[in-house]
């Protein structure tokens, strides 16, 4: 007679494989909130994610929907998907107009649209059934992220209520709705709690935030908050790391953020989508129109905020833009002193109003603008840094390689601004905190040395 214990295995079912998900995320921090979502979710479920559509069951592809480039780009990548896995299920702001992606692969199993993370969950389900076990159904309580360790994107709503001609972003992911302030502050302090030492705040429209939940009072630490803009930023600011503001629109109440940059509660940085500096132009936009006021107003947040980065972004070649309306935008530009500058050629949208607008801009001209406004940003950009040389701050290290660190200060926010580049750094890691001194610049970046002592007091 077998011995029990052999008994026992051969009665033993062969444990069951975990199923694995393949994931691309594609777009911008918004959408890529949405697939750590997606990702946590997942994980809290037990499927494991795979480095490799080879490897993978089954394939989620986040995509993008709001200009060509980004439709095209996202279209392919499914293709890719299709063609090395072929189970693909799709969701995001392309997910929201099926006919784009099933008119190219009628192949993808499910397709949804931005923001249905429980359709998302439901598709997988179906394709690929979940195995449960209670060792392995477990996520760190900040979720997963996709962004290093040491920050993370804070998304405090979603949709917009703007109706910007050029943009498809509300018929994409709806209007206004925003969190209440309450969740936001749990999941920042969970962030924060869990070794972030950065929140980017993010949403469509920041500086609307909580208009349509009507400021809704909540409590957080036992102190009564409200659901608006500057109590999301107190509330933040009382976390001791850094906080940057993303996606501001210059609407009055901005104003009242401005002490706190003054007093660092949060990073004394805006990133304010001006997208022109001519009010004919801005009209035909739909954007508000005072550019003047604007300008203004950047020069009162200065006087009170020094330090303050400003960064944004603008199109060229948006239909009607004519010379005079151009050299408005350059003169603008000059006289606002951006620190950081990105620009757009404009190119129609699928369902945008401004398709309707006449004259069209050729795309040599367009081509001509861009160049001339890239070199009048670079050069502003230059002349700011160049200031900064001899300075001492405080940066946060993003990546160590060959001796060389590459960190942010308070003006870089990461992926889209410029870096502090530190030489000698073989002490530090990413995540650090480092004082640098500042010993030279070029047109976007900074080149820095470590201060005496900074590695023995960047973990700290």
């Amino acid at each position: 007679m077998p011995s029990p214990s052999r008994t026992a295995r051969r009665r033993a079912k062969p444990r069951e494989r975990i199923p694995r998900i393949g994931f691309v995320s594609l777009g911008c921090p918004k959408a890529l909130v949405d697939s750590e979502r997606i990702l946590t979710t997942l994980r809290a479920e037990g499927y494991e994610v795979s480095p490799t559509y080879e490897e993978a069951d089954l394939v989620v592809v986040n995509t993008c929907g709001f200009i060509d480039a980004a439709i095209d780009e996202s279209l392919q990548t499914i293709g890719e998907a299709l063609e090395r896995n072929g189970k693909v299920i799709v969701t995001g702001c392309l997910g929201a107009r099926p006919e784009r992606i099933l008119e190219r692969h009628p192949r993808v199993l499910k397709v949804t649209g931005p923001q249905t993370y429980g359709e998302v969950m439901s598709a997988v389900h179906e394709h690929l059934p979940p195995r449960h076990d209670p060792f392995l159904d477990l996520v760190p309580p900040q979720g997963v992220r996709l962004t290093p360790r040491h920050y993370a994107y804070l998304k405090v709503s979603e949709g917009c209520n703007n109706k910007c001609s050029f943009c498809i972003i509300p018929a994409l992911r709806g209007r206004l709705a925003s969190r209440r302030i309450d969740e936001v502050l749990r999941e920042a302090e969970r962030l924060a709690a869990a070794g972030v030492r950065e929140l980017l705040v993010i949403s469509q429209d920041t500086s609307a935030y909580g208009a349509d939940i009507r400021y809704e009072p909540a409590s957080w630490r036992d102190e009564e908050y409200r659901t608006r803009f500057i109590d999301l930023a107190r509330g933040l600011g009382s976390l001791g790391i850094w906080i940057r503001l993303h996606y501001v629109y210059p609407y009055p109440h901005v104003d009242e953020v401005i002490p706190l940059m003054a007093q660092r509660r949060v990073l004394p940085y805006l990133d304010i989508p001006f997208q022109h500096g001519s009010p004919s132009v801005l009209k035909r936009m739909r954007r508000p129109a005072h550019s003047e006021d604007v300008l203004r107003r950047i020069a009162a947040w200065r006087e009170q905020c020094p330090d303050l980065t400003l960064r944004s972004t603008f199109i060229v070649g948006f239909p009607g833009e004519t010379e005079s309306e151009f050299d408005e935008l350059l003169q603008w530009l000059q006289e606002a002193q951006l620190d950081r500058v990105g620009c757009f050629k404009y190119s129609p949208v699928a369902g945008a109003t401004a398709n309707a607008l006449e004259g069209h801009v050729p795309a040599e001209v367009q081509e001509e603008r861009y160049a001339r406004f890239m070199e009048r940003a670079a050069a502003i950009s230059a002349g700011r840094l160049a200031r900064r040389i001899g300075a001492r701050m405080r940066v946060l290290v993003d990546s160590v390689a060959d001796g060389e660190a590459i960190a942010r200060s308070a003006a870089d926010a990461p992926d889209i601004d410029g870096v502090v580049r530190i030489a000698a750094a073989d002490g530090l890691r990413p995540g650090d905190w480092a004082d640098v001194e500042v010993t030279s610049s070029d047109t976007y970046d900074l080149h820095a040395r470590l201060e005496a002592a900074a590695v023995a007091a960047s973990r700290r």
